[in-house]
């Protein structure tokens, strides 16, 4: 008897729930050769190609159920979803805000399109879509956890506190929202420790299974100033990533040297921008530093101001740089992409960057762009955009590599997890400091954080004037700033500026004495 489009859908939809993709492959080549017009087939189709990892080909396939049927949802958000993977956040940005309304009645996709809307670096509209899908089905997890975690770049401190509360009383065991909860309030007792630790006790989960609350543990201890049981915990799990990682800190030093080597003084006139000829006709501010310097706060204080925007932290300039250079690489960044870069065109990497950014542009003339890692380009910047402004962040070296030893960074920073990767690290990002204070001399913008955070008025004032812009009242309240921040310090921004983290490695000092000789014995002036 033969099986009709319809009974096929269902057998693949029960094959779905319980991922027996095998069943859902055949019945999805059984419904395109029943009628080759038939959208559920391409969408079953695009769902293999997902969980198979196929970004390029899953995208096809939710294209072709679109073109079929413009009424499929399921096909659009799944399709933003893979054009997200592919950095095609404009493409995904129409996506989502044309379906979006049509998703009142999907949970599961209120959900996914609220993950890419984050993904993308928009939660602002992800917030009502999360809100949505735990209304619609209630006591979901994951459900819960994205609208905490969504909660937290908004500045819902409150809300997203209680949720992860919530999630614990049902999952004690997850490490993860351990994690998140000790993020976003100081610790007042040791209750929390308590609990965490006797977790660590009755799981028995291998050390590389517990990175999150060594991390927990070691932020809520310092917030008891029990300062040497911290560092114990933070050192867990430094040292449960660096067992696990597959890192060469010689590959992160070799593309610095050959940045230092490539980019000098004489590349930087030859076929430079003479004038911008950006189509949006807006002025990008890069700011950048070693990550935990100040960064996310200079750009709170600066994007508080009327003309300026911010667009956060995006990876678009090193996409541009990695598709120009032609370079096949499982790495974000090479030397040798940088030696292929040398002859590119910094109009068409201006331009590739502008098009890839443009789905966030608003009215204002100016715009930030907050990656840290960016100070690797500074020279391509220079080059492409002759009106540019470029701040660069320092903070004590000590300081600066403690603070990055005790957080949980992304693919970026892999160095940060030993000490001994940070000081490596460290010396050749001085080095590359140097080298573009000598190149691009009084284009750079340098910004202490001591000097910020203790003389915040005078020194908004300066930093404001060496951008063009006037002084305005209103970047001293950064912190009623309601911009969203997904950045590591998404909570820290919500208060006004302090001191208190000035010279806090010194409650370490015995801990980090060997990262403090080492720099020293490099030339690096520690404080």
């Amino acid at each position: 008897m033969t099986i009709n489009s319809t009974q096929l859908s269902e057998k693949a939809r029960h094959a779905v729930r319980i991922q027996d993709w095998g069943t859902v492959s055949a019945c999805a080549n059984s419904i395109i050769q029943q009628d080759i017009n038939n959208p559920e087939g391409y969408f079953l189709s695009g769902l293999i190609e997902r969980v198979s990892n196929r970004p390029a080909k899953a995208a096809k396939a939710f294209e072709r159920a679109l073109e079929l049927d413009e009424r499929r949802y399921d096909a659009a958000i799944e399709l933003a979803n893979q054009y997200s993977i592919a950095r095609r956040n404009g493409d995904v940005a129409n996506l989502l805000a044309k379906y979006e309304d049509k998703l009142a009645n999907s949970s599961m996709y209120l959900d996914l399109a609220g993950t890419v809307y984050t993904d993308i670096g928009m939660p602002e509209k992800a917030w009502p879509l999360y809100q949505k899908a735990n209304e619609l089905q209630p006591g979901v997890d994951l459900f819960q956890a994205n609208l905490a975690a969504c909660g937290v770049f908004l500045g819902k401190i409150d809300e997203s506190k209680k949720i992860y509360q919530s999630l614990l009383k049902r999952f004690p065991n997850h490490q993860r929202n351990h994690y998140q909860l000790a993020r976003l309030s100081k610790a007042k007792d040791t209750s929390h420790i308590q609990q965490m630790q006797e977790i660590l006790k009755s799981t028995g989960a291998t050390e590389d299974k517990n990175i999150f609350m060594y991390y927990a543990l070691g932020k809520e201890l310092e917030d008891l100033e029990r300062w040497q049981e911290s560092y114990s915990y933070y050192k867990k799990g430094g040292d449960a990533v660096c067992n696990v990682a597959k890192y060469e800190i010689n590959n992160d030093i070799a593309l610095i040297d050959k940045i230092i080597d490539v980019c000098n003084k004489d590349w930087l006139v030859q076929g430079a921008v003479k004038q911008s000829k950006s189509p949006s006709k807006k002025t990008p501010i890069f700011i950048v530093g070693l990550p935990r310097t100040g960064t996310t706060l200079t750009e709170r204080i600066i994007s508080s101001h009327s003309l300026v925007e911010s667009v956060g932290e995006t990876q678009f300039l090193q996409m541009v740089l990695r598709r120009e250079s032609g370079v096949q690489s499982i790495e974000n960044m090479t030397a040798e992409m940088i030696e292929a870069l040398v002859d590119s065109d910094p109009e068409t990497i201006a331009k590739c960057y502008i098009d890839s950014v443009n789905y966030r542009l608003a009215k204002e003339p100016f715009f930030i762009d907050k990656l840290p890692f960016n100070f690797l380009f500074l020279g391509f910047i220079a080059k492409a955009w002759p009106d540019a402004r470029i701040v660069h962040l320092g903070r004590n070296p000590m300081d600066a590599c403690f603070s990055m030893y005790k957080q949980i960074f992304t693919w970026a920073y892999k160095f940060s997890y030993s000490l001994e990767g940070l000081g490596q690290y460290y010396v050749a990002y001085d080095r590359l400091r140097n080298h573009w204070r000598d190149v691009l001399q009084e284009r750079l913008i340098e910004v202490e954080y001591e000097f910020l955070v203790s003389d915040t008025e005078n020194q908004t004032r300066l930093l404001l004037d060496k951008l063009g812009l006037d002084f305005e009242r209103s970047c001293l309240d950064f912190d009623q700033n309601k911009a969203p921040s997904a950045t590591a310090s998404s909570v820290q921004i919500r208060e006004k500026t302090h001191d208190r983290s000035i010279n806090k490695w010194q409650r370490f000092s015995d801990e980090l004495n060997p990262l403090k000789e080492y720099l020293e014995s490099a030339g690096i002036n520690v404080k």
